[in-house]
C-alpha cells in the first residue's frame, strides 16, 4: 500500500481501516502498531471518531479496544448501533464487547503493508 509522505494520520489509519475484512475486528493499538506509531491509540480513536464525518464508506464498527470493547459506540448515532453492524457481520457481542474477540481479530501488521 503506497502513500504520499503528505498523507495525514487520519488518512493513513482509514486506509487500514478501509481493509478489516467484513466479519472482522481489529484494535486501535494495532493499526497504530501497523502505521509504525505504536504509541498512538488513542489517536486512532479520535481518527475513528472523525470518520463518520471524513467519509462514511470507512467501517469504523471494526475497530474495538484492546480487549473487545465496543468504546467507540456513542459515536454511530445511538448506544446500540456499533453493536448491530457487527451483528450483522456475525460477530458476536455480549455486554458491549466482542464476544469471539481472539476468533474475530484482525491484525493488519500481518496482512498488509504500510510504506
Amino acid at each position: 500500500m503506497n502513500k504520499p509522505k503528505d498523507q495525514s494520520f487520519f488518512d493513513k489509519v482509514y486506509a487500514v481501516v478501509k481493509q478489516i475484512p467484513r466479519g472482522r475486528v481489529t484494535s486501535y493499538g494495532a493499526i497504530a502498531a501497523c502505521l509504525g506509531s505504536k504509541g498512538s491509540s488513542r489517536m486512532v480513536g479520535w481518527a475513528m471518531n472523525h470518520s463518520h464525518r471524513a467519509d462514511p464508506g470507512i467501517p469504523a464498527h471494526r475497530v474495538v479496544n484492546r480487549n473487545g470493547v465496543l468504546t467507540g459506540k456513542h459515536h454511530f448515532g445511538g448506544p446500540a448501533m456499533m453493536q448491530q453492524l457487527l451483528e450483522n457481520e456475525g460477530i458476536r457481542v455480549t455486554d458491549d464487547r466482542v464476544a469471539n474477540f481472539e476468533e474475530v481479530f484482525w491484525d493488519p501488521a500481518t496482512h498488509i503493508s504500510i510504506r
